[in-house]
């Protein structure tokens, strides 16, 4: 008990006093999320409004591959991803397998369905209630998605606040392809997992001290975006 209570006052210490082993990783980590979020948000923002708006022939099983799709097993990406970038893959002769840019490719593959499957639903509730009032304009195809993705601007931060909370919290995907290389890939979720089981308490829980930050602020800012949105908009 005395050694998790040590532990926990070090712990405290490096985040109080920014512990420079501490403070590279955290930078690093959220460089990584916020790369991944960004790239996400360009890829499913406008999918998940095409599939609101758009009426095709396999619209129903697409949308359901994107609700199944968020729950992608981590490792499995990480393994395809792994795959993909190794030496003896398509990919191979970039050089990206245990790399940031790996790491990236991973979370975005994770992060894409999330953020178009709940774009999706909210632009399909906004299209619902501005559907005739487009057409009336004759707004073509186009025109309206981006017309409700900004309308819906509020609501899809929100979305993108999840987007970072989950790659800054992904373990299984980054630590195969990324390989843990110190100052180079390691992240706070994998540096947790090693610091554990090297015994460094320390820094394992100050890292989980910044990580818990982290997520309960992102967690925050989304609840108080939706509530100042329902309240400026209505």
């Amino acid at each position: 008990m005395d050694t998790i209570s040590q532990s926990f006052a070090l712990a405290l210490g490096m985040v109080a006093h920014l512990d420079p082993r501490l403070t590279q990783i955290v930078g690093l980590s959220i460089a990584i999320s916020l790369t991944s979020t960004l790239c996400s948000a360009a890829i499913g923002l406008p999918l998940g409004a095409a599939v609101a708006i758009a009426r095709f022939p396999g619209r129903g099983p697409l949308i359901v591959a994107l609700n199944a799709a968020m729950g992608l097993p981590p490792v499995v990406v990480g393994l395809l991803v792994y795959l993909l970038l190794s030496r003896a893959g398509p990919l191979g002769e970039f050089g990206l397998l245990f790399t940031p840019t790996a790491m990236v490719i991973a979370q975005t593959i994770l992060i894409v369905p999330i953020i178009a499957a709940l774009t999706r639903q909210i632009v399909e509730d906004a299209w619902v209630e501005y559907r005739e009032q487009l057409r009336s304009l004759n707004a073509s195809w186009r025109q309206s998605t981006v017309t409700l993705l900004w309308d819906t601007r509020w609501s899809l931060l929100t979305v993108l606040l999840a987007g970072f909370g989950r790659a800054a919290s992904e373990v299984g995907a980054v630590i195969i392809v990324g390989g843990n290389i110190d100052g180079v890939t390691r992240v706070m979720t994998t540096a947790i997992a090693l610091e554990t089981s090297k015994g460094d308490l320390a820094l394992a829980l100050g890292l989980g001290i910044v990580l818990l930050t982290l997520v309960m602020l992102v967690n925050v800012g989304a609840h108080l975006t939706r509530q100042w949105a329902r309240v400026r908009f209505g």
